[in-house]
């Protein structure tokens, strides 16, 4: 990981952020209307995520919604409604704004925790199904509702993303209805890696983010690379491209220092007489 910007300091305009001990939480913040997206919050996401590919000080982000909801989604009189009156270019230059919010969060090297409660449904959907891990409440209602207003489903990568991670059959139930995915539902289907209390949901997700921050940082990026990659890999592909990712992670100063660290541990033996 490049290491020669710092976003610890950053301000950020349409959503809320904070750096604390590496772990950098990201709050969508207008509760008032269940967190929804705006043309600009958009395009505030993706140019964040594509900057910590350079960001040394944080090595883990928890994005999460403010007020018991996670996200509503585009929203209703600020996006959707001004898209009706655009004509095919500007459309496309949007639906590729969106996708490429998801392409920034998967190529940034930090582990992504998404903390989920209420609603979240459409592009909030979305960024929950682009972290790497989702922490939710018995409360969380995930809703992929893009046929619901007259679209595809397929939208922002979720016909590649969502089989990936609940199966072909499952996803293509919740794509073609619309209908919310309830939290255990998510729970069985792997979608949620944890079900949480609703005060204790941030908290919970903010300390497995900082496990994460406490680790091999290198060797945490090389695992996220090669779990989005080898999907389009074959065995022995797979197999060579890990190979070469470990040596390179054996050649880090984490895995020196884990050694180190390891040998002070032990207890000397000394053999008797």
């Amino acid at each position: 990981m490049n290491a020669d910007r710092t976003l610890a300091d950053y301000r950020a305009t349409h959503f809320l952020w904070n750096v604390e001990d590496r772990v950098a939480t990201l709050t969508l913040n207008r509760p008032e209307r269940k967190n929804p997206l705006t043309f600009e919050s958009y395009a505030e996401l993706r140019d964040l995520f594509r900057a910590l590919t350079y960001a040394g000080d944080v090595r883990a982000v928890v994005i999460t919604g403010a007020g018991g909801n996670f996200c509503s989604g585009g929203d209703v009189h600020e996006i959707i409604g001004p898209l009706t009156r655009m004509a095919m270019p500007e459309l496309l230059a949007f639906t590729r704004m969106t996708g490429d919010v998801v392409k920034a969060m998967s190529a940034c090297p930090q582990p992504i925790v998404a903390a989920i409660d209420g609603v979240c449904a459409g592009a909030g959907a979305m960024l929950a199904l682009a972290a790497d891990l989702r922490y939710a409440t018995e409360s969380a209602r995930v809703a992929f509702l893009f046929t619901r207003v007259g679209l595809s489903a397929a939208d922002m990568g979720a016909c590649t993303l969502l089989p990936r991670v609940i199966g072909q059959g499952r996803a293509s139930e919740l794509l073609f209805s619309g209908r919310s995915m309830s939290a255990a539902e998510g729970s069985a289907w792997g979608f949620h890696n944890r079900i949480c209390a609703p005060d204790e949901l941030l908290a919970e997700a903010t300390a497995f983010a900082r496990t994460i921050a406490e680790g091999p940082t290198f060797g945490h990026a090389m695992t996220k690379r090669l779990l989005h990659q080898e999907w389009a890999m074959g065995l022995d592909e797979a197999i060579e491209a890990e190979a070469e990712a470990q040596a390179i992670c054996m050649a880090t100063g984490d895995f020196r220092r884990a050694y180190d660290a390891f040998a002070a541990r032990q207890t000397p033996r000394f053999e008797g007489n």
